[in-house]
């Protein structure tokens, strides 16, 4: 009884202890660890947050020495020139320039993840010569700088007759994406077991149907991560797009730096504006793109 006793005295003051109401102490390394991820949350989000702010501000305002956190007479005019003027004379206008990225994102992803998910199944599932060379010149050429090669680049295309048009700006950038992507996707690949391709063989399934229905939706997640890099690269590329495109064949960041000039004063309200439309498609591309490549996280974890 003095046991049964003792331990009914001491389960409720252990429990008390133990309840959610009692305060928690945390280490003061990690309350310094969440003040320094404030900090640099803060300094990464005010870039972004200041440009946002001088879109809205007219322009006798921007280049004042009183800057204001909050635009003081907010306005949309930055915004409609920056829409409807081109930003230099014989330039085009946002609405050209944003159709001519589209175009150009959309043929690049498509096309190099076409290739390299072709090219990562068979580095990784495939045994040949010069495996390893194939590999070690994906690195190499990583590793030199685009603008490097721009002057060869510029002479082979402008040998293809295709300066100044969407194909030749298309193939420069697929053939700069495309490197990445294989060696992105060749380490998913290489992630899923090949084991789980041969029980599907065992359960009935030919290898092209194993493939299709068992390892292709472990890597749609792979897929969808790596089309997101290849569509940031293609979208913010500017040397190659500054060198091979012109008039009204002129991309996003091309335009937007077309606004300066040396003859006339920069327009600053409509480069911030100009800018601030350029993240709106970004913004909802990854809106969209962030769930299903949860979901597909989540999904292909229940199937394997």
């Amino acid at each position: 009884m003095t046991a049964l006793a003792t331990r009914a005295l001491v389960t409720p003051a252990r429990r008390a202890r133990r309840s959610p109401a009692s305060p928690v102490r945390r280490p003061a390394h990690r309350i310094l660890f969440n003040v320094l991820g404030v900090i640099v949350f803060a300094c990464s989000v005010f870039p972004v947050y200041w440009m946002v702010n001088l879109s809205f501000t007219p322009g006798n305002q921007i280049i004042s020495r009183d800057p204001s956190v909050v635009p003081r007479e907010p306005t949309l005019r930055n915004f409609v020139t920056a829409w409807t003027r081109p930003a230099a004379p014989g330039q085009t206008d946002f609405p050209n320039a944003l159709r001519t990225s589209l175009l150009i994102v959309l043929v690049v992803v498509v096309a190099a993840l076409f290739v390299a998910f072709l090219a990562s199944i068979a580095l990784a599932r495939f045994r040949f010569r010069g495996r390893h060379a194939f590999i070690v010149g994906i690195l190499v050429v990583q590793m030199i700088p685009g603008e490097a090669m721009m002057f060869t680049v510029y002479n082979l295309v402008d040998d293809m007759r295709l300066m100044n048009t969407l194909m030749g700006l298309a193939l420069v950038h697929i053939a700069s994406v495309i490197p990445f992507t294989i060696w992105t996707l060749r380490g998913f690949v290489a992630g899923v077991p090949i084991e789980l391709e041969e029980a599907a063989q065992i359960d009935g399934c030919s290898k092209p149907q194993a493939f299709w229905k068992v390892t292709f939706p472990l890597l749609a997640p792979g897929l969808v991560s790596t089309g997101i890099f290849a569509f940031m690269q293609s979208w913010n590329e500017f040397t190659m797009a500054l060198l091979i495109m012109k008039g009204n064949n002129l991309t996003l960041p091309t335009w937007l730096n077309s606004f300066q000039s040396a003859t006339e004063a920069t327009n600053y309200g409509a480069v911030m504006a100009g800018s601030t439309l350029i993240c709106i498609p970004v913004v909802i591309f990854f809106l969209i793109v962030q769930g299903r490549m949860t979901g597909g996280l989540v999904a292909g974890a229940v199937k394997g």
